[in-house]
Protein backbone atom coordinates (compact mmCIF):
# COMPACT_ATOMS: atom_id res chain seq x y z
CA UNK A 1 0.00 0.00 0.00
CA UNK A 2 1.33 3.41 -0.98
CA UNK A 3 1.96 5.62 2.05
CA UNK A 4 4.17 8.42 0.68
CA UNK A 5 2.34 11.51 -0.57
CA UNK A 6 3.62 14.59 -2.36
CA UNK A 7 2.66 17.25 0.19
CA UNK A 8 0.52 17.96 3.24
CA UNK A 9 -2.64 19.01 1.40
CA UNK A 10 -2.59 15.89 -0.77
CA UNK A 11 -1.96 13.66 2.27
CA UNK A 12 -4.95 15.16 4.08
CA UNK A 13 -7.28 14.90 1.09
CA UNK A 14 -10.50 13.14 2.06
CA UNK A 15 -9.66 13.05 5.78
CA UNK A 16 -10.86 16.44 7.03
CA UNK A 17 -14.39 17.40 8.08
CA UNK A 18 -16.03 19.94 10.36
CA UNK A 19 -16.41 18.87 13.98
CA UNK A 20 -13.66 16.23 13.86
CA UNK A 21 -11.21 15.34 16.62
CA UNK A 22 -7.50 15.64 15.86
CA UNK A 23 -4.66 14.31 18.03
CA UNK A 24 -1.48 16.32 17.51
CA UNK A 25 2.07 15.52 18.59
CA UNK A 26 4.56 18.04 19.86
CA UNK A 27 5.55 19.91 23.00
CA UNK A 28 5.67 23.67 22.68
CA UNK A 29 7.27 24.09 19.26
CA UNK A 30 9.35 20.92 19.58
CA UNK A 31 8.35 18.09 17.28
CA UNK A 32 5.18 19.73 15.98
CA UNK A 33 3.68 18.70 12.62
CA UNK A 34 3.87 22.26 11.28
CA UNK A 35 3.27 21.41 7.62
CA UNK A 36 0.11 19.46 8.39
CA UNK A 37 -1.15 22.18 10.74
CA UNK A 38 -0.73 24.79 7.99
CA UNK A 39 -2.58 22.55 5.52
CA UNK A 40 -5.48 22.11 7.97
CA UNK A 41 -5.66 25.89 8.34
CA UNK A 42 -5.73 26.33 4.58
CA UNK A 43 -8.45 23.67 4.24
CA UNK A 44 -10.76 25.80 6.39
CA UNK A 45 -12.35 22.99 8.43
CA UNK A 46 -13.90 24.28 11.66
CA UNK A 47 -15.36 23.29 15.03
CA UNK A 48 -12.31 21.14 15.65
CA UNK A 49 -11.48 19.35 18.90
CA UNK A 50 -7.72 19.08 19.24
CA UNK A 51 -5.92 16.87 21.77
CA UNK A 52 -2.46 18.35 22.22
CA UNK A 53 -0.27 19.21 25.19
CA UNK A 54 -0.52 22.90 24.28
CA UNK A 55 -1.33 25.10 21.28
CA UNK A 56 2.03 26.38 20.12
CA UNK A 57 2.47 30.15 20.06
CA UNK A 58 0.36 32.93 18.61
CA UNK A 59 1.78 32.85 15.08
CA UNK A 60 3.01 29.28 14.75
CA UNK A 61 1.97 25.70 15.33
CA UNK A 62 -1.58 25.06 16.51
CA UNK A 63 -1.81 28.74 17.36
CA UNK A 64 -2.51 29.28 13.66
CA UNK A 65 -5.79 27.37 14.00
CA UNK A 66 -6.79 29.44 17.02
CA UNK A 67 -6.16 32.65 15.10
CA UNK A 68 -8.55 31.54 12.37
CA UNK A 69 -11.15 30.35 14.94
CA UNK A 70 -11.17 26.82 13.56
CA UNK A 71 -10.87 25.22 17.02
CA UNK A 72 -13.91 24.68 19.23
CA UNK A 73 -12.24 22.68 22.01
CA UNK A 74 -8.73 21.93 23.24
CA UNK A 75 -7.82 18.88 25.32
CA UNK A 76 -4.56 20.16 26.79
CA UNK A 77 -2.20 20.43 29.73
CA UNK A 78 -0.76 23.90 29.29
CA UNK A 79 -2.16 27.20 28.02
CA UNK A 80 0.90 29.40 28.49
CA UNK A 81 3.02 30.92 25.69
CA UNK A 82 -0.07 31.56 23.58
CA UNK A 83 -1.87 34.82 24.35
CA UNK A 84 -4.73 34.07 21.95
CA UNK A 85 -5.30 30.67 23.59
CA UNK A 86 -5.54 32.33 27.01
CA UNK A 87 -7.72 35.16 25.70
CA UNK A 88 -10.25 32.83 24.03
CA UNK A 89 -10.39 30.57 27.09
CA UNK A 90 -10.88 33.41 29.59
CA UNK A 91 -13.53 34.96 27.33
CA UNK A 92 -15.44 31.63 27.18
CA UNK A 93 -14.90 31.49 23.43
CA UNK A 94 -12.95 28.22 23.58
CA UNK A 95 -13.81 25.04 25.45
CA UNK A 96 -10.86 23.61 27.37
CA UNK A 97 -10.53 20.19 28.97
CA UNK A 98 -7.51 20.27 31.25
CA UNK A 99 -5.45 17.07 31.50
CA UNK A 100 -2.23 16.50 33.44
CA UNK A 101 0.53 15.73 30.94
CA UNK A 102 0.97 12.11 31.98
CA UNK A 103 -2.78 11.54 31.91
CA UNK A 104 -3.05 13.05 28.43
CA UNK A 105 -0.23 10.85 27.12
CA UNK A 106 -1.79 7.75 28.68
CA UNK A 107 -5.25 8.60 27.35
CA UNK A 108 -3.80 8.65 23.84
CA UNK A 109 -1.78 5.47 24.37
CA UNK A 110 -4.82 3.73 25.84
CA UNK A 111 -7.03 4.75 22.93
CA UNK A 112 -4.46 3.43 20.48
CA UNK A 113 -4.17 0.17 22.41
CA UNK A 114 -7.89 -0.54 22.49
CA UNK A 115 -8.19 0.29 26.19
CA UNK A 116 -11.42 2.27 26.80
CA UNK A 117 -10.37 3.71 30.17
CA UNK A 118 -8.03 3.50 33.14
CA UNK A 119 -7.88 4.61 36.76
CA UNK A 120 -5.31 7.09 38.04
CA UNK A 121 -4.68 9.00 41.28
CA UNK A 122 -3.53 12.06 39.34
CA UNK A 123 -6.06 14.87 39.64
CA UNK A 124 -8.02 13.48 42.59
CA UNK A 125 -9.43 16.34 44.64
CA UNK A 126 -8.94 18.93 41.87
CA UNK A 127 -11.02 20.36 39.03
CA UNK A 128 -9.61 17.58 36.86
CA UNK A 129 -11.69 15.03 38.80
CA UNK A 130 -15.02 16.83 38.51
CA UNK A 131 -17.72 14.70 36.93
CA UNK A 132 -15.53 11.60 36.72
CA UNK A 133 -16.08 8.23 38.33
CA UNK A 134 -14.17 7.74 41.61
CA UNK A 135 -13.13 4.32 42.88
CA UNK A 136 -11.20 3.07 45.89
CA UNK A 137 -8.23 0.70 45.46
CA UNK A 138 -6.27 -0.40 48.54
CA UNK A 139 -7.46 2.59 50.51
CA UNK A 140 -6.60 5.15 47.83
CA UNK A 141 -9.01 7.10 45.63
CA UNK A 142 -8.63 6.95 41.86
CA UNK A 143 -10.53 8.60 39.02
CA UNK A 144 -11.53 7.04 35.72
CA UNK A 145 -10.00 8.57 32.61
CA UNK A 146 -11.23 7.61 29.14
CA UNK A 147 -8.93 6.65 26.31
CA UNK A 148 -8.81 9.08 23.37
CA UNK A 149 -9.63 7.83 19.89
CA UNK A 150 -9.22 10.65 17.36
CA UNK A 151 -10.52 10.88 13.83
CA UNK A 152 -7.03 11.94 12.71
CA UNK A 153 -3.52 11.96 14.13
CA UNK A 154 -0.92 14.43 12.88
CA UNK A 155 2.66 13.80 14.02
CA UNK A 156 6.23 14.75 13.20
CA UNK A 157 9.30 12.48 13.08
CA UNK A 158 12.92 12.79 12.06
CA UNK A 159 13.17 9.78 9.75
CA UNK A 160 10.78 7.18 8.42
CA UNK A 161 10.96 4.45 5.85
CA UNK A 162 8.35 4.18 3.13
CA UNK A 163 6.30 1.71 5.20
CA UNK A 164 5.96 4.23 8.07
CA UNK A 165 8.46 2.92 10.60
CA UNK A 166 9.63 6.12 12.28
CA UNK A 167 12.46 7.48 14.41
CA UNK A 168 12.15 10.65 16.48
CA UNK A 169 15.10 12.85 17.37
CA UNK A 170 15.74 13.31 21.10
CA UNK A 171 13.07 15.40 22.91
CA UNK A 172 11.11 15.87 19.69
CA UNK A 173 9.65 12.43 20.41
CA UNK A 174 7.52 13.82 23.29
CA UNK A 175 3.77 13.23 22.67
CA UNK A 176 4.21 12.06 19.08
CA UNK A 177 4.12 8.26 19.53
CA UNK A 178 0.93 8.14 21.64
CA UNK A 179 -0.68 10.77 19.40
CA UNK A 180 0.09 8.61 16.36
CA UNK A 181 -1.37 5.53 18.02
CA UNK A 182 -4.78 6.96 18.89
CA UNK A 183 -5.90 8.20 15.47
CA UNK A 184 -8.17 6.23 13.17
CA UNK A 185 -5.88 7.60 10.46
CA UNK A 186 -2.34 8.84 11.13
CA UNK A 187 -0.50 11.25 8.83
CA UNK A 188 3.22 11.57 9.53
CA UNK A 189 5.52 14.34 8.36
CA UNK A 190 9.27 13.73 8.39
CA UNK A 191 12.54 15.34 7.48
CA UNK A 192 13.91 12.26 5.73
CA UNK A 193 12.33 9.26 4.01
CA UNK A 194 14.47 6.14 3.53
CA UNK A 195 13.91 2.74 2.01
CA UNK A 196 12.75 -0.25 4.07
CA UNK A 197 15.69 -1.88 5.81
CA UNK A 198 17.68 1.35 6.14
CA UNK A 199 16.57 1.84 9.75
CA UNK A 200 17.92 -0.37 12.53
CA UNK A 201 14.86 -2.24 13.87
CA UNK A 202 16.10 -1.66 17.42
CA UNK A 203 15.99 2.12 16.96
CA UNK A 204 12.43 2.41 15.65
CA UNK A 205 10.19 4.38 18.01
CA UNK A 206 6.91 4.10 16.10
CA UNK A 207 6.02 0.98 14.10
CA UNK A 208 4.67 1.58 10.62
CA UNK A 209 1.43 -0.25 11.47
CA UNK A 210 0.22 3.00 13.06
CA UNK A 211 1.09 5.20 10.07
CA UNK A 212 -1.19 5.52 7.04
CA UNK A 213 0.26 8.46 5.09
CA UNK A 214 3.70 10.13 5.02
CA UNK A 215 5.03 13.42 3.70
CA UNK A 216 8.53 14.86 3.60
CA UNK A 217 9.28 18.56 3.84
CA UNK A 218 11.42 21.40 5.13
CA UNK A 219 10.79 22.65 8.66
CA UNK A 220 11.47 25.98 10.34
CA UNK A 221 12.51 24.62 13.76
CA UNK A 222 11.69 27.81 15.62
CA UNK A 223 12.82 28.40 19.20
CA UNK A 224 9.92 29.12 21.53
CA UNK A 225 11.86 31.47 23.80
CA UNK A 226 15.43 32.53 23.18
CA UNK A 227 17.47 33.79 26.11
CA UNK A 228 21.00 35.03 25.54
CA UNK A 229 23.68 36.18 27.93
CA UNK A 230 24.66 39.83 27.87
CA UNK A 231 27.99 40.44 26.16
Amino acid sequence: MKKVYGDASVALDGLLFDGMTIAAGGFGLCGIPELLIAAIRDAGVKDLTIASNNAGVDDFGLGLLLQTRQVRKMISSYVGENAEFMRQYLANELELEFNPQGTLAERKRAGGSGIPGFYTRTGVGTIVAEGKEHKEFDGETYILERGIVADLSIVKAWKADTTGNAVFRKTARNFNPPAAMCGKVCVLEVEQIVEPGALDPDTIHLPGIYVHRIIQGQHEKRIEQRTVRAA
